[in-house]
């Protein structure tokens, strides 16, 4: 079994490696590996956009990084923590479905986002119990001594599906690419495959073209609103060192061959850089630009690195070279076809265990 399991942890991540690269046979070769490691060991592999679970810095989107400490929320209502499902009930039963993100410290945005995603799993597979698991530490600690609320890490949710005698587990990131948290998750997860019947991982949000093009369909239809002709619409992601970090040019090059070409994708931490975009933005006869976050939740970097006052900040900048401004805090899993996307995803990981 070990061995199978580690044969299927190395085809995890060629696939990732295979979406990363953009390359437009994704949802073959994705298929092709997911098979593969369902008939070695019942472990499918997915996953996200973004680094691991201890550490500040993941990725985003590889997830949804979120560096929050205390002092970053000290001007922020972040909403009301016991409005959220934090989803650690035990006596569950044999199928547990659980839903592994990043996380936020942000209540509201936590709530309206991963928690929109796991009930939305939760409607759509009944017979699974829905449990949530979150990769970064710091945000849980966090949360815990400010709001009294604890939310499983990676290894106590496993924990605890193995204390729950969970036979098959089905394991879906919210993440939004395949990168080093995702690959990770794969391992950890992987680590404990010995204790159930069935283990299966779902993809994250940008694994196949089709992916591509129903998240580009999702966010143009989402800011329609705003595209007079004289605005700017700028989607900031996390970025990420990994080779992933290519899904974002991908949705760029989507959206201008598209012919929406007002639309402009960068990153915090990669490239493209918010120098890139304002670059980009200023070949055009724009007036006004829309700042929205690419990412599943609005928590620390949107709220500070996209709409903070702090001088490097993406709306002082935009600000700074003459532009109208306005930000969007809002996270993509806010949006029902986006959380329709990782609904279908669960299902593949599902039916790949039939």
């Amino acid at each position: 079994m070990k061995k199978n399991l580690a044969f299927a942890i190395c085809l995890a991540l060629a696939a990732a490696g295979l979406t990363a690269c953009g390359d437009t046979n994704t949802t073959a070769d994705s298929s092709a590996a997911e098979s593969s490691v369902a008939e070695t060991t019942d472990v499918s592999e997915e996953t996200a956009e973004e680094e691991t679970t201890t550490t500040e810095e993941s990725s985003e989107e590889e997830s949804e990084p979120e560096e929050e400490a205390e002092e970053d929320e000290e001007n922020y209502d972040t909403g009301d923590a016991s409005l959220d499902k934090v989803r650690n009930e035990d006596e569950i039963g044999e199928k547990e479905l659980l839903v592994l993100s990043f996380g936020t410290s942000y209540n509201d945005s936590r709530r309206l986002t991963i928690g929109a995603i796991e009930d939305a799993l939760d409607q759509a597979y009944p017979d699974y119990s829905v449990r949530r698991g979150f990769t970064a530490n710091i945000i849980i600690d966090h949360v815990n001594r400010r709001d009294g609320i604890l939310i499983d890490d990676v290894d106590a949710a496993m924990k605890r599906a193995v204390d729950n005698g969970v036979k098959t587990l089905v394991v879906q990131p919210t993440h939004l690419m395949h990168g080093f948290e995702y690959n990770d998750l794969v391992e950890q997860v992987g680590s404990y495959a010995d204790a159930f019947d069935h283990v299966a991982f779902g993809e994250p949000l940008l694994n196949s073209d089709d992916d591509f093009k129903r998240v580009e369909d999702a966010i143009v239809d989402w800011t329609k609103e705003y595209d007079d002709g004289k605005t700017a619409i700028c989607f900031m992601g996390h970025g990420t060192e990994a080779d992933s970090n290519g899904v974002y040019q991908k949705m760029q090059d989507l959206l201008t061959a598209d012919g929406h070409t007002n639309y402009f994708v960068g990153t915090v931490e990669a490239t493209p850089s918010v120098d890139d975009v304002l670059a980009a933005v200023q070949k055009g006869d724009y007036e006004r630009v829309i700042l929205e976050p690419l990412m599943v939740v609005a928590g620390d970097h949107a709220n500070n690195d996209m709409a903070g006052d702090e001088e490097d900040s993406w709306k002082s900048v935009f600000e700074s070279a003459g532009y109208e401004v306005e930000c969007l805090l809002r996270g993509l899993g806010e949006n029902e076809t986006i959380r329709q996307i990782y609904v279908e995803h669960a299902k593949a990981a599902m039916d790949s265990i039939q």
